[in-house]
């Protein structure tokens, strides 16, 4: 081999060993993380979108965390987790719990958020229920209020789906002229008991700090997702869910009436005579009154998020889909409010 042979052929592999370097420069490089908290019941619907994210975004990982919604809130607020995207199953707990200053920052946790869906209340079970084979939207208060029934719902403290199963209880009183509704099903098997106060038209419960059962009639969890194993299992015969995840998950459901499922925006006002004080001291000057609304989820991106662009984008695809009324998702808003 010629001497010019020698020198092309040490080209060509340095060539090829820069290449192949730069091939495993390329690889090793490390992904974007967006970092998504949500409410339980959007782990399913967001799983889908963190595919299609990912499959337009090949250098991005969104990595996606649920928790009940006053959970999520607190990840940023409380613990000072860092969360480029917010997504909970309350709009009123973004202006509440977050538009107030960051002692750390000096900074509003943020300033603005974005309905994007809507979803109703709605009783869920299984085969394994008691009375399943009984129970229709005309009997379910009598069926729920027999000692031997379980009945479980989220905790109110965490999680919007709970101070709405309690809401949902409260207007049903008035709605079927049965004041005692909600101490049969709820209020006397707490210790201490939950009382009902009342001041014309309006109800409210206001909570103690620790929520404690007294019996096995009802069963609280931290998130309305984390009741679907335990209904499953026949832990509980029936459980207060989101209408989206009882279909998501394939459970059976009651649909309630419109008056009292919280998901209609025209019932507004009525929902509103429904009140939940929460027993978190810490919550005593902000968001510690819930107050009956409709169910609109709410997006937001926190004042320090590492990459406010990436979640914008995230947040126009997701609040898209959502439109589109996909099977298992939360309902798409209409315009006013919840459909």
């Amino acid at each position: 081999m010629t001497s010019r042979s020698i020198r092309t052929a040490v080209i060509i592999l340095v060539l090829v060993a820069l290449a192949l370097c730069a091939g495993c420069s390329q690889q090793g490089q490390e992904k974007i993380t967006l970092k998504v908290l949500a409410a339980g019941s959007l782990l399913g619907p967001f799983a889908e979108v963190e595919k299609e994210f990912e499959a337009t975004h090949p250098g991005v990982d969104v990595e996606v965390e649920g928790h009940g919604s006053i959970q999520v809130i607190r990840q940023v607020t409380d613990l000072h987790r860092s969360a480029d995207v917010v997504a909970v199953a309350d709009e009123s707990l973004i202006p509440d719990l977050m538009y107030r200053e960051d002692e750390e920052t000096g900074k509003n946790f943020t300033d603005w958020y974005q309905p994007f869906a809507t979803n109703e209340m709605v009783l869920a079970y299984t085969d394994k229920s008691l009375y399943q084979d009984q129970i229709n939207s005309e009997n379910w208060r009598e069926i729920l209020s027999r000692p031997e029934v379980r009945v479980g719902f989220s905790n109110p403290m965490l999680d919007a789906a709970g101070y709405r199963a309690l809401m949902l209880f409260l207007l049903a009183g008035d709605e079927y002229g049965d004041p005692g509704i909600f101490d049969r099903v709820i209020g006397s098997h707490f210790d201490p008991p939950l009382n009902v106060s009342r001041s014309g038209p309006d109800s409210t419960v206001t909570l103690p700090e620790i929520l404690k059962p007294s019996d096995q009639k009802v069963v609280v969890r931290d998130g309305s997702i984390y009741l679907i194993s335990l209904l499953e299992a026949g832990g509980v015969d029936y459980a207060i869910e989101y209408r989206s995840v009882a279909e998501e998950t394939g459970l059976s459901y009651i649909r309630l009436p419109p008056t009292i499922n919280l998901g209609q925006a025209e019932y507004a006002g009525g929902y509103r005579h429904a009140r939940v004080i929460l027993g978190f001291q810490r919550f005593s000057s902000i968001g510690r009154e819930r107050n009956g609304l409709p169910v609109v989820y709410a997006f937001t991106i926190p004042a320090g998020a590492e990459h406010p662009g990436l979640a914008r984008e995230f947040i126009d695809y997701t609040a898209g889909q959502a439109a589109l009324g996909r099977p298992g998702w939360p309902a798409p808003l209409r315009e006013g409010g919840a459909v």
